[in-house]
């Protein structure tokens, strides 16, 4: 899939996804919505409002009021591919929210994903 095909997704599709692959873990929507608010500075009524939005998955992450400068701090691989190896910027803030939320899946404590 092309980064531009991943950029133009509905981020209201995407997000769902995102919460029920932690579900499924043991994990709650309320950590999913507590990494992302950490990663992008949306406030959990934000988020509920761009879930029922016609916002982008790109659109999300331009628009998003304050990335966490700490995300670099993420590391490791995302399907196959390293995080911090990431070149285009956008696609590399997407794979941070994946990666923070395979972390909370993998049963990884809230401090550490938040890398507190």
């Amino acid at each position: 899939m092309t980064n531009e095909k991943v950029f133009a997704m509905s981020f209201a599709k995407v997000y769902p996804m995102l919460i029920a692959k932690a579900e499924r873990k043991g994990r709650t929507r309320d950590e999913v919505q507590k990494v992302t608010a950490w990663l992008t500075g949306y406030s959990r009524e934000q988020l509920e409002e761009l879930m029922v939005s016609d916002i982008t998955y790109g659109d999300f992450f331009r628009n998003a009021p304050a990335l966490n400068p700490a995300r670099k701090q993420i590391k490791g691989s995302i399907c196959g591919v390293k995080v911090e190896t990431i070149e285009d910027p956008l696609m590399r803030e997407i794979r941070y929210l994946d990666k923070l939320v395979d972390e909370l899946a993998k049963g990884k404590p809230m401090e550490k994903v938040l890398r507190v």
